[in-house]
């Protein structure tokens, strides 16, 4: 069982329907944990700008943020607490736009990319970078969605 909450803060307008973002990040969980809870914040520039400078003292928005929880060993629960992944709309929509993607392709990427954070992975070197990035597109192929690092145009990781 999955118990994905979503949080609006932005305009709700701006990110595609809570039920894609729930569905994208069942089939990423799904690919390596039975059950799970995560909760997905849609937040404006000002709380990401805010969330990046106080937890990776960058300057500016990102994407995505993950905010894996760590259960404490004395505390037993029924449904495992991943964390939080928090997307950007407005950095998430240009993007979108600047990279030529739709929207829906690149809001479920960045779900899937999240997912996987709060899973555990990461790409801080190429070899990490590779397992994360081969998982992302499994994923997302699953979900109809073509290869997001496939451009003509340099792609950065997302962070």
């Amino acid at each position: 069982m999955y118990q994905i909450t979503i949080q609006h803060v932005a305009d709700k307008a701006l990110a595609p329907k809570s039920s894609l973002l729930r569905q994208w990040a069942k089939k990423a969980l799904s690919r390596k944990i039975d059950s799970a809870d995560v909760t997905i914040r849609i937040v404006d520039v000002e709380e990401m700008t805010d969330l990046n400078s106080t937890y990776r003292h960058k300057n500016g928005p990102t994407n995505v943020l993950s905010f894996p929880f760590v259960t404490p060993d004395n505390i037993e629960i029924e449904l495992p607490i991943l964390g939080d992944i928090v997307i950007c709309s407005d950095v998430v929509n240009r993007e979108a736009n600047e990279q030529e993607k739709t929207r829906d392709a690149h809001w479920a990427h960045m779900i899937v990319h999240g997912i996987f954070h709060l899973l555990g992975y990461d790409h801080e070197n190429d070899q990490d970078a590779e397992v994360m990035e081969k998982l992302e597109i499994e994923t997302l192929d699953a979900l109809g969605f073509k290869n997001p690092y496939e451009s003509g145009d340099d792609i950065k990781h997302y962070d």
